[in-house]
């Protein structure tokens, strides 16, 4: 059996897979509300209800932050979480921590063309691809292409300065700046991004919050609730919220294009990316993401694809386990 698990600040989700016949089967799967649980390995053991674990030959976790020799503290999360450690408690004789998006990319690698929406269509070759993913945070993974396979790079790109291209975006920037500090890319998109944009946008006093958007706000997911406004049109800040989320969405995906030479292919992920599928198809990402000068006509031929199983992660994970090589 292999034991997989896609570890983020909202929530976990563990999986068991039976490997037969070279391939995995799943064999069941729960999800968690990861702020309700103190560690990763409590979760694991609410998972497995005190059954044993006797016949696990390998479990893999991609984790939401940066994994360093086996070790990682995970960035919306107060875990540590040590995979010799895991492999000792669990126990299972084979345990490895991913970065969340190095999960991811393998996942998204293992895909069928199905599970993928076309943002824009490019010209399909051989080369380096990119994982771009909105969701609690902002994940970046790279997929090096070497000349015969990809080799899936971490990355902590999400936390690179976030930079404006026009007065509007120069105003958030400020705007966020006298709450947050220094403003990285993820204050925008993620979750809680959306919410910062609205804010932004309401500061300026042009139009009244209607009451029944306040009381929705108060009583769910302000991001969730402002998002779902915004693709539906029943509020004009909602919908410029969105507006500038794809935006930004698609200036950074391109900026990760071009710092990857991702001929290959951009792949969007994340739990955001697939509720705001409309505004990512309507043009505002795409113009976004060719904008860059000279490097247009380049980036016109780049294909970017939405991932939409929420999967991946999961599948990235197991895959990895299933391969996992004997630790000395």
């Amino acid at each position: 059996m292999i034991l997989a698990g896609d570890i983020g600040g909202t929530k976990t989700e563990l999986a068991l897979f039976d490997r037969q016949g070279g391939r995995l089967h799943l064999v069941r799967e729960a999800r968690f509300p990861s702020q309700s649980f103190p560690s990763l390995l409590a979760i694991v053991h609410q998972f497995f209800a005190g059954r044993p674990a006797d016949a696990l030959e390998a479990a893999c976790f991609g984790v939401a932050g940066p994994v360093i020799d086996g070790r990682a503290i995970t960035t919306n999360l107060p875990w540590r979480v040590d995979e010799r450690a895991l492999a000792r408690e669990i126990p299972v004789p084979r345990a490895r921590l991913l970065n969340d998006l190095e999960a991811m990319a393998w996942g998204v690698m293992s895909l069928p063309p199905t599970d993928f929406a076309t943002i824009q269509p490019g010209t399909p070759r051989m080369g380096n691809m990119a994982l771009v993913a909105a969701g609690t945070g902002l994940g970046e993974a790279l997929m090096i292409w070497d000349g015969a396979r990809h080799i899936v790079v971490p990355s902590e790109g999400g936390h690179v300065d976030f930079a404006p291209r026009d007065d509007r975006e120069v105003g958030l920037l400020a705007f966020l700046r006298k709450d947050l500090g220094r403003v990285s890319v993820e204050r925008i998109l993620s979750g809680p991004g959306v919410f910062h944009i609205y804010r932004y946008l309401r500061s300026a006093g042009r139009l009244l919050e209607p009451d029944w958007l306040r009381r929705d706000i108060a009583a769910g997911d302000p991001s969730a609730v402002v998002g779902k406004a915004g693709i539906e049109g029943t509020d004009p800040v909602c919908v410029e919220t969105v507006e500038i989320f794809a935006s930004v969405y698609g200036a950074v995906a391109g900026d990760v294009a071009l710092t990857t030479l991702a001929a290959g292919g951009v792949y969007l992920g994340g739990g955001i990316a697939p509720k705001l599928r409309a505004k990512l198809e309507d043009g505002t990402f795409v113009r976004a993401f060719r904008d860059k000068g000279r490097m247009a006509t380049m980036l016109e031929g780049y294909p970017v694809r939405l991932c939409l199983n929420d999967r991946a992660p999961l599948l990235g994970a197991a895959h990895m386990a299933a391969g996992l090589p004997s630790r000395s």
